[in-house]
């Protein structure tokens, strides 16, 4: 804990100072919190709902909230914040990052501003990178959200499934789990996820869910409110390594399979550096004069650049980019006759996800394998894009001093 207080002072010692005053001003509500009862200790968070909503600001909110947040987690989890916890707490309420390794109690932490933010009644999101810790960590912190009246919801895996969003519901009990956490996680329709007070989930998901909402025809089809309040965790990997990679939803498309095989052999036939160019930096290959009019000749088009072979033109430059960018066991896989993707960030594979644009066909045609029916892009967007939308966001890292600038100057954080 010593190590948090000055990873926290060092680079703002007056904001810290300040924090930790405030953190003393909560320990000494502890005493009377402390002698409620359950039910009134609830009535105190109802209290503050009111006085949110009638237009109070939450910063004069905070001092209460904090501290009833510290007796409900007392109270459910025997963990009690501590003050340092708070400090990382106020950081986070204000939109900024909060530097802690493992260990450090993130999940605590985060308790406390999700439960200030959520007083509004607009939501608050929390943020990880995988599936199994936003059933965890949502799992771990409802009782002490149950305890102040607030609700929980999760939104992971596909949504169209029975097992893509849930609420933690303490009357609800599935003993298949053997982790005590998951097993109040009642199945539920992904807006009910949505509505509740707190909701957990990954970066994909929540992105993914904004694009079908705005895929929707009709309002009751959408399923995610207003983007209010979020705190991203590990949050140098999902708004800095993962941010500029897009989310993207595809359908199918009506170009014919059969030319991606003409122009991968053809493609085979081009020399590096002679008939095309490749840019790694930009991840781009593009004919020289020599390919065009090699590859003009082999598929016996006169000007593959006019208007009328726009779609000829396209399927040339995804063959070129299958064969000089894009390699096996690198980028992606052949396994029972198909091209999985290997995620560049993770190294692992993603079965069932395939490059739009004709380009997962290009890599089926370079590898000899069936060519599936082509997809067109419906909906994408970035993660930094996505997250911008937030009217505030924060977040919760490791390293995120290293990033700090750019943290910045892409997101205000």
């Amino acid at each position: 804990m010593k190590a948090l207080v000055s990873r926290l002072i060092d680079p703002n010692a007056r904001d810290v100072r300040h924090h930790l005053k405030v953190a003393a001003s909560i320990g000494e509500m502890e005493p009377e919190l402390e002698a409620l009862s359950d039910e009134d200790l609830r009535r105190r968070v109802d209290d503050l709902r009111e006085r949110a909503a009638a237009g109070e600001e939450l910063d004069d909110l905070l001092p209460e909230s904090f501290a009833l947040t510290r007796e409900a987690g007392r109270r459910t989890t025997g963990m009690r914040h501590f003050d340092v916890q708070l400090v990382g707490g106020i950081v986070l309420h204000q939109g900024k990052i909060s530097e802690m390794k493992t260990g450090e109690g993130k999940t605590l932490v985060a308790s406390l501003p999700l439960v200030l933010n959520a007083l509004l009644g607009r939501g608050a999101h929390l943020v990880t990178v995988n599936d199994y810790l936003a059933r965890r960590d949502a799992g771990w912190m409802a009782p002490l959200y149950h305890a102040l009246g607030l609700t929980t919801g999760v939104v992971v895996g596909d949504p169209t499934q029975p097992d893509g969003s849930f609420v933690v519901d303490p009357e609800y009990l599935d003993e298949t789990h053997p982790d005590s956490r998951l097993q109040h996680l009642r199945p539920v329709p992904r807006a009910e996820a949505y509505q509740c007070d707190i909701t957990y989930g990954t970066n994909a998901q929540f992105g993914f869910d904004y694009l079908r909402d705005n895929m929707a025809k009709d309002q009751s089809q959408q399923v995610q409110r207003d983007l209010y309040f979020a705190i991203v965790d590990e949050v140098d990997s999902i708004l800095i390594d993962e941010a500029r990679t897009p989310h993207i939803i595809s359908g199918p498309a009506q170009e014919s399979t059969e030319k991606y095989v003409e122009y991968s052999r053809y493609a085979a036939r081009l020399e590096k550096d002679v008939d095309y160019i490749v840019e790694e930096k930009y991840k781009s290959a593009s004919l020289t004069e020599e390919g065009i009019a090699k590859m003009q000749r082999m598929a016996g088009i006169r000007n593959i650049y006019d208007l009328e072979h726009v779609v000829e033109a396209h399927q040339i430059n995804q063959a070129l980019k299958a064969r000089a960018l894009f390699h096996r066991d690198t980028h992606y896989l052949v396994r029972n006759g198909e091209a999985i993707i290997i995620d560049e960030f993770t190294g692992r594979t993603m079965p069932g996800r395939r490059w739009s644009d004709g380009l997962h066909q290009a890599v089926e045609a370079k590898e000899g394998l069936k060519v599936q029916q082509e997809t067109k892009t419906l909906a994408t967007i970035t993660l930094q894009n996505y997250f911008r939308l937030y009217e505030k966001l924060a977040g919760m890292t490791g390293t995120a001093l290293t990033e700090a600038e750019e943290f910045h100057k892409i997101y205000g954080l």
